[in-house]
């Protein structure tokens, strides 16, 4: 069976601040340890109105306080806007606090429009290959398992704390030539889905025959990450699903929002009717009754051929939250 995991964008719903939903990402953690997924992944948005979560690395730190047996990741790090050492260290101190448990989900974008890039000192996605090759000699150097040779530009720089362990990396991908890329790094993949509103498949395939073994890992492992809600019959799922729709017919349209109430949202689809627009709305999830959103989500596994699941699931409260999680697993 398909490993299942959770990436978590700290949305903002119905009037809530972007400290609440990040104090609910924290809970969140914590339901999906219980409910057995195997990840919980969290995002990097910058003036971005619809999710709070801005520093991973921090959110993570608080989610090892509140687990003990899931692993917790970014999904992903945008490492153009910073300087690789730092988020080297960053993630080296959080395998000191949960060790084995943490995964670094690097993305090579800004995760945010060009002015606010700007004014992160964000030194663009060129730089990337470049920030991506130092990060992973810097935690290899520190674990031990790959020490800087003599003539290396960054012989003597010691990222801490070292110890006999890192984080596993991870690129996520929205592109065949992102994949290739991490297969040719040997790191582990995720395709978002989600964001490229494109099937996984090709992708991966290109990862895998592309892949070469490294230090990180010595086989080719794939996530694919899409968004799913489920609910005890269809009809709840559909009505509990209206916030995300109104936000996802907004993001069509080039307009930034929050998520509506369910109140707010239900009025909104009522006004809109049979609009064309919300069969493309409708596309970018599953949503559904368990039996139909896990039917769903075994059949996407086979076809792209992903070792494991990232589902981004919506609803108005925590608890409409949890039912999804609950319900996705089964």
């Amino acid at each position: 069976m398909t490993a299942l995991s959770v990436l978590d964008l700290s949305p903002l719903i119905g009037g809530m601040t972007a400290a609440e939903a990040v104090r609910e990402t924290v809970a969140m953690v914590q339901i999906a340890e219980d409910l057995g997924f195997d990840r919980f992944w969290v995002a990097e948005h910058h003036s971005i109105k619809a999710f709070g979560g801005s520093a991973p690395e921090i959110l993570i730190a608080a989610m090892t306080q509140v687990t003990k047996r899931i692993r917790l990741g970014s999904g992903g790090v945008m490492l153009p806007n910073y300087s690789p050492l730092k988020v080297a260290e960053q993630f080296l101190v959080l395998e000191a606090l949960a060790p084995g448990r943490i995964d670094l989900g690097l993305g090579r974008a800004l995760g945010a429009d060009q002015r606010t890039g700007a004014a992160l000192r964000s030194a663009g996605s060129e730089a990337f290959p470049q920030y991506f090759a130092l990060l992973n000699a810097w935690l290899l150097d520190s674990s031990g398992k790959e020490p800087f040779p003599d003539r290396h530009p960054a012989k003597g720089i010691i990222a801490q704390p070292r110890g006999p362990s890192h984080p596993d990396l991870f690129l996520l991908c929205t592109s065949v030539d992102s994949a290739i890329f991490a297969g040719r790094a040997g790191v582990g993949m995720v395709f978002a889905e989600f964001i490229a509103q494109s099937d996984a498949k090709p992708a991966i395939e290109a990862y895998r025959a592309a892949f070469t073994p490294s230090p990180f890992r010595d086989q080719p492992w794939a996530g694919v990450g899409t968004s799913a809600f489920a609910a005890d019959t269809p009809q709840e799922a559909a009505r509990l699903d209206a916030p995300r729709q109104v936000w996802a017919l907004a993001f069509l349209e080039g307009r930034q929002e929050t998520f509506p109430s369910l109140e707010e949202a239900q009025a909104v689809l009522a006004r809109l009717g049979d609009d064309p627009r919300l069969a493309e709305v409708s596309r970018r999830s599953i949503v559904g009754d368990g039996e139909t959103v896990r039917k769903a989500l075994a059949d996407k596994a086979a076809h792209t051929g992903a070792d494991e699941l990232f589902v981004i699931t919506y609803g108005p409260t925590r608890a409409d939250r949890a039912r999804s999680l609950a319900l996705i697993m089964g």
